[in-house]
C-alpha cells in the first residue's frame, strides 16, 4: 500500500495535517466575526454563515472524527440523512422565504 507523505501509520494523518486544519478552522472563524460586522454583507448574512459554518462542519467530521479514514460505508450513513435534511431545510427555505420575514414575524412591520 502506497502512504502519503501526510498520511503516517494506520492512515491518519501526522500533527501537521491537524495543525493545518486547526489554522483553516481559525480563518473561517474570523471570516464569520468579519461577515457579522461588515454591513455590506447584511442582505447576505444568513447564507454566508451558513456556508462558513457548513464548511467547518465538514472540515471537524472529516479530519477530527476521522471520517474522512474511515470506511465508506460511515460515510454515507452519516452523509446522507445530513444531506436529506440539509434538502428538506432548503426546500422550506424556499417555499417560505417571501411569506415569513423577521420584521412580520416580530411585529414591527411598517403599516
Amino acid at each position: 500500500m502506497h502512504e502519503t507523505p501526510a498520511v503516517a501509520g494506520h492512515g491518519h494523518p501526522t500533527a501537521a495535517v491537524y495543525v493545518r486544519v486547526a489554522a483553516i478552522l481559525v480563518i473561517l472563524t474570523v471570516l464569520e466575526v468579519g461577515v457579522f460586522y461588515v454591513p455590506a454583507f447584511r442582505p447576505v448574512l444568513v447564507p454566508a454563515l451558513l456556508v462558513l459554518s457548513a464548511a467547518k462542519f465538514v472540515l471537524v467530521v472529516m479530519f477530527y472524527m476521522h471520517l474522512k479514514m474511515d470506511n465508506r460505508f460511515f460515510t454515507l450513513l452519516f452523509g446522507g440523512p445530513l444531506l436529506l435534511a440539509v434538502v428538506v431545510l432548503a426546500a422550506l427555505l424556499l417555499l417560505f422565504f417571501g411569506t415569513i420575514t423577521l420584521r412580520g414575524a416580530a411585529g414591527v412591520g411598517g403599516g
